[in-house]
């Protein structure tokens, strides 16, 4: 498995502290059967900035470790950014990294609000070249309350990446429905642990409850585009839908 999202990079944001609890994490990654994870830490959410060059100097230190460890996990960087008007010229002045240093990259909404100027900000991304990928947009308010604002930005050419503990219930009933919602109108693309601490690498279990909902093809397409993502190549889509509002039988 390639988990393409989480917060393993020590003491650098709201994820692990030590390079100790780091090998945890990845200790645990490989017990769960995840062989490649990208460190996305958190970049201008008001609490953390980390800078594309920092951050790649911290991602080669942890693999040096875990190879020093001989813990069999490859680490690849990454970065979460809030939205903000400037990425564009982060991105031109290094300071923004992209998904393995793709042309993929991770666009982390506000909880408590859609920015208004969202949609011209994905389109001037794209225009540049690059493949914006939504953060858990499951888990903003104003989403949960009117779904079909991400159906417009994926009909526009933006991908969504959901969170496992989203589709397990971690985040209450509400957003566990609105993420199967998601999936039923194909406005998912990837699915990822987001995980802060070892004990929520939980990739593996929303796999099984994916298995379990749908069937193995639902889990191939998930785990085959975080293989693309980290590639940089073309990911499977299907056409967007818009979210109908209707109970799905079995998972709640």
């Amino acid at each position: 498995m390639i988990d393409i999202h989480t917060h393993i990079l020590p003491g650098v944001d709201d994820g692990v502290s030590t390079m100790e609890d780091s090998m945890k994490m990845a200790m645990k990654a490989v017990k769960d059967g995840t062989r490649t994870v990208v460190a996305t830490p958190h970049h201008n959410n008001g609490s953390h900035y980390n800078y594309k060059n920092n951050i790649l100097l911290q991602v080669n230190e942890l693999n040096r470790q875990l190879n020093d460890r001989d813990i069999p996990l490859t680490v690849l960087p990454g970065q979460e950014t809030r939205v903000y008007g400037d990425i564009l010229e982060g991105l031109q002045k290094d300071e923004i990294l992209t998904i393995n240093e793709s042309d993929y990259v991770f666009i982390e909404l506000p909880r408590d609000h859609f920015p208004q100027y969202l949609s011209n900000f994905l389109f001037n991304l794209q225009v540049e070249g690059y493949r914006p990928i939504l953060t858990h947009p499951e888990r903003n308010t104003q989403i949960i309350e009117q779904p079909n604002l991400l159906y417009s930005l994926v009909k526009n050419g933006a991908f969504v990446q959901i969170t496992a503990s989203s589709l397990l219930g971690k985040y209450g009933r509400n957003v566990k429905k609105l993420s199967y919602q998601l999936i039923d109108s194909n406005l998912v693309h990837l699915i990822a642990s987001g995980a802060q601490k070892s004990k929520v690498l939980n990739l593996k279990e929303a796999y099984r409850d994916l298995k379990k909902n749908y069937d193995q093809s639902m889990v191939y397409y998930f785990s085959e585009n975080a293989q693309y993502v980290v590639e940089g190549q073309s990911l499977a889509t299907e056409p967007p839908e818009r979210i109908k509002k209707k109970k799905i039988l079995g998972v709640f």
